[in-house]
């Protein structure tokens, strides 16, 4: 059954789970006593693995039939001047984000997991049978020690090493913070190296929201990641409803992960501006910062603080202190829509921009306000889903914008997974609590949900090629959301594939794709031929020669979207499609973008095997010779009664 734009498959793959698949993940690191990583019920380590497992810190980390390697590289972070002690010699995940991370990717089946009590249920990575290696490539940044800072010397070390152990995945959830050209970049050259053997490196596209243009690594071969929100299975969204008496009555949902109010009634509610401190300045005090409220004015109320400046669980830890009996954390303008499940120290809540509005109005409006925080629960009831988070990055690719940025989007919001045992769940140094498994954020989160998928597919299918199992992710997304309507960003207005690429990820539309856009290695060195890189250059990149075709055309690339920057008068392109399902003949579809008209020829293709390929060409004409005007959007898309292959059309016209 399908919905153009969204597509519910019935097809069910016996991947086995992707047992036998190898992934490796590369950032911080892992908890290796992780119930996520036990090896209860494996067998043998596949012949073909060629890693080890790393240590020289005596701090209890080891392998076993699961995670079957880890490694650490910290060369080029010592030689900026980075510390690493011989107790920190060692592949441990002391923050939580790379056990995180590499549990959603390959994590063991585990019930009864849970945040401190919330969110009880069985855990489980995208390929819970594969087997995993996690190598740590980031240290503690030299300013700021809480974040992570990665050289390219490393990553490229860790590059390398996955590549010669032989794993099937590299997943990669970091990124340079501003965009980069390919033979600058450890990561494009790494995942160069990585496709010329097959291997499949999938990476996050950054956190950087609208401020800019897909900020961190574009490489050709990269199948580049940004985050939505859902409410399902492992990732759920919890939330508050706070209830609150006026003349009207009324109650919002908010979002939190902490303890109950201690008594069920209601509770005096005022704006934190209204309880200042002595020597505190209002705007402070409105941001509930450490020693701005007068502990006399909250003891037993319930305080609206506003967000921004300081973390907010440290604006929790201001009313604890202060003695608050429960807070509303109320969204700015800049995060308007964007909350997150925070543990916090105290009853609690996060509410997006306008219904803090509407909170601080109640406030001001009668002179005893009231209110009363529900205990949290799991909200299977959102709608829309899946929504684009608002600190995701977004496209257009400011590298090479011929190509479309990013490729595909995937649950990133509220993830629950693994997490080390050392780190506390606010990384707050007072915090005491310990937790195994934690929630998080991120583009980091959506990589490994797109990992583990590549994992099975590579179960399913070994003979892909990395760039077909990037297409047929691509080709098989979903734009609309779980009530038919197009995906909307985290404002509510309609997104657009430079927000979420293909679409949203469908792993079962991805495991009977019908037709695949693949890619030789040839292809992405013409491709590098293409955008001027010159025989140094390749003899840099790839260790060796390579003679350029004496004509090329970058649009001819076989990728899986089109993207045609500055179009003037007409352009004529070609895709090649392969089949990789049962005999059938498809049929195009054409949603053509406001400015642009659209032609395909031929219209139908009709395959008697698989394997066999297909060529067609696709005419892109400017409808007004005129002014340049914005990106327009559309849409190519293949259909035989059973398969939809879609690749959006991203345009704009020029003078």
């Amino acid at each position: 059954m399908s919905v153009f734009g969204s597509m519910y498959c019935v097809y069910l793959p016996n991947s086995s789970f992707a047992d036998g698949a190898m992934i490796q993940e590369s950032t911080r690191g892992v908890w290796s006593k992780s119930r996520s990583f036990n090896d209860e019920g494996y067998g043998l380590i596949p012949s073909r693995w060629k890693g080890t497992c790393e240590n020289h810190a005596n701090d209890g980390f080891t392998c076993n039939k699961k995670l079957i390697g880890a490694r650490y590289f910290c060369d080029g972070y010592i030689q900026v001047g980075g510390v690493v002690n011989a107790s920190k010699r060692s592949p441990c995940d002391y923050h939580g984000h790379g056990s995180h991370t590499l549990s959603t990717a390959g994590g063991n089946f585990i019930p009864g997991a849970s945040i401190l009590g919330f969110g009880n249920g069985t855990a489980k990575g995208g390929s819970p049978r594969a087997r995993v290696a996690a190598y740590k490539v980031c240290w503690s940044d030299l300013k700021n020690p809480e974040n992570p800072t990665c050289f390219d010397s490393d990553i490229l070390n860790g590059f390398d090493m996955a590549i010669h152990d032989g794993v099937d995945v590299i997943s990669v959830s970091l990124g340079n913070p501003l965009p980069i050209d390919y033979f600058q970049d450890g990561i494009s050259t790494g995942a160069f190296h990585a496709i010329k053997k097959g291997v499949v490196v999938v990476c996050s596209a950054g956190n950087s929201g609208q401020t800019l243009r897909l900020s961190q690594t574009f490489h050709l071969g990269l199948l580049r990641l940004v985050q939505a929100k859902w409410t399902r299975n492992s990732h759920l969204l919890y939330h508050w409803e706070m209830a609150r008496t006026s003349k009207y009555g009324g109650s919002t949902d908010g979002m939190s992960l902490s303890k109950p109010m201690p008594e069920f009634r209601l509770y005096p509610l005022i704006s934190a501006v209204q309880a200042k401190a002595t020597n505190a300045s209002v705007t402070d005090v409105l941001l509930c910062k450490l020693g701005s409220l007068d502990p006399r004015k909250v003891e037993g109320k319930i305080v609206a603080c506003l967000r921004g400046e300081t973390a907010r669980v440290d604006k929790g830890l201001a009313c604890l202190q202060a003695g608050v009996a429960g807070m509303i954390l109320c969204n700015d303008y800049a995060d308007r829509n964007s909350l997150s499940a925070d543990i916090h120290y105290l009853p609690a809540t996060q509410v997006a921009y306008e219904d803090g509005v509407e909170i601080f109005d109640y406030i001001k409006s009668i002179d005893k306000p009231v209110a009363f925080l529900t205990e949290p629960g799991a909200d299977r009831r959102n709608r829309p889903a899946p929504l684009m988070a608002s600190f995701s990055s977004v496209g257009l690719n400011t590298i090479t914008p011929e190509i479309l940025k990013p490729n595909i989007t995937a649950p990133g919001v509220n993830v629950i997974a693994a997490y080390s045992e050392v780190a506390n769940p606010t990384m707050v140094e007072s915090d005491k609590r310990k937790s195994p498994y934690m929630i998080m954020s991120g583009t980091s989160m959506s990589c490994p949900h797109v990992s583990g998928v590549v994992g099975l597919l590579k179960t399913l299918h070994p003979d892909w090629s990395p760039a077909g199992i990037r297409s047929v992710i691509m080709t098989s997304a979903r734009t609309r959301d779980n009530s038919f309507h197009p995906m909307e960003d985290s404002s509510h207005f309609e997104a657009t594939p430079f927000e979420y690429g293909a679409g949203h990820i469908q792993p079962n539309c991805a495991m009977d794709p019908g037709l695949v856009y693949d890619l030789t290695f040839s292809d992405h060195l013409n491709f590098l031929c293409d955008i001027g890189y010159n025989q140094t250059l390749f003899k840099q990149f790839q260790n060796g020669t390579y003679a350029c075709p004496e004509s090329t055309n970058l649009y001819d690339l076989n990728y899986p979207s089109i993207a045609v920057p500055k179009l003037s008068g007409s352009l004529t392109l070609t895709r090649t499609v392969k089949n990789v399902g049962r005999p059938g003949t498809y049929v195009a579809h054409v949603r053509q973008p406001s400015t642009v008209s659209i032609f395909v020829e031929p219209m139908t293709l009709k395959f008697e095997k698989i394997g066999e390929e297909r060529s067609f060409h696709v005419t892109l004409k400017a409808k007004a010779i005129g002014e340049p005007r914005g990106y327009a959007f559309g849409s190519l898309t293949w259909l035989d009664g059973h398969h939809y292959v879609r690749s959006p059309i991203v345009v704009t016209t020029a003078t």
